[in-house]
């Protein structure tokens, strides 16, 4: 978004007519433009500047589009608009398949197009201040929780103890099976491991919030992890 609160988009588009079209009809919608020809010039000025959404064509000069679709979602969740000639279905499931959001085959109406971006940004609005208000978001695939949106730098055992107790959100887990379920806490440790690697994960917490008790002790039990301050 631009400083005037006006949403950015980037057309990659081979077809200079088109885009000069589609970009004098969103501009009319209270949207800056950026047009590129070069799908490699596209993947650059994603890199230098943040855009709201791109409209992307899949057949393009050096590069076809279904490769630069994979390219942006290397780096970045930025909304992407498939806008092609191509209506082989093969296409349109590989594009959502490596992450576009919508797949539009022209001919089209423009006024579509602004409609879908209206309805994508919305949905994507929501989910990004749904994710805001997390306050501990597991990945468990790139092995990285983040507080608050920060990423936390824990060993391997911590991410284990506390991906389980995120998990396991606002109900207690038992000493015994942090310890057992874990991967990389060694069977013969002593469950009193457990409470050493929970000072541990509460120190890191407590560097982004020390006002607030995340993990909390259940007698006779072993811990419990809340979101709820």
């Amino acid at each position: 978004m631009t400083e005037d609160g006006k949403m950015r988009i980037l057309i990659i588009e081979d077809d200079p007519e088109l885009a000069m079209v589609l970009s004098g009809y969103l501009s009319k919608y209270g949207m800056e433009v950026e047009t590129v020809e070069d799908p490699y010039l596209g993947l650059s000025m994603l890199n230098q500047k943040d855009f709201d959404l791109v409209i992307l064509d899949l057949t393009l000069p050096g590069m076809d589009g279904l490769e630069v679709v994979e390219k942006i979602r290397e780096k970045s969740d930025v909304p992407i608009i498939i806008s092609s000639a191509r209506d082989d279905i093969t296409d349109k499931v590989i594009g959502m398949e490596r992450g576009a959001d919508d797949y539009m085959p022209k001919p089209y109406d423009p006024r579509e197009l602004v409609t879908r971006i209206k309805t994508i940004l919305r949905r994507t609005a929501a989910s990004r201040k749904k994710k805001e208000e997390q306050i501990f978001d597991l990945d468990r695939e790139g092995r990285v929780v983040r507080f608050k949106g920060i990423p936390l730098e824990l060993t391997a055992a911590e991410f284990d103890v506390l991906s389980m107790l995120i998990q396991h959100m606002n109900s207690a887990v038992s000493r015994e099976q942090l310890l057992y379920e874990s991967e990389h806490i060694d069977d013969s440790s002593s469950v009193k491991n457990i409470d050493v690697i929970i000072s541990r994960i509460r120190h890191k917490i407590a560097k982004y919030d020390p006002d607030h008790q995340y993990i909390r002790p259940v007698r006779g039990v072993g811990y419990l992890l809340t979101d709820k301050v």
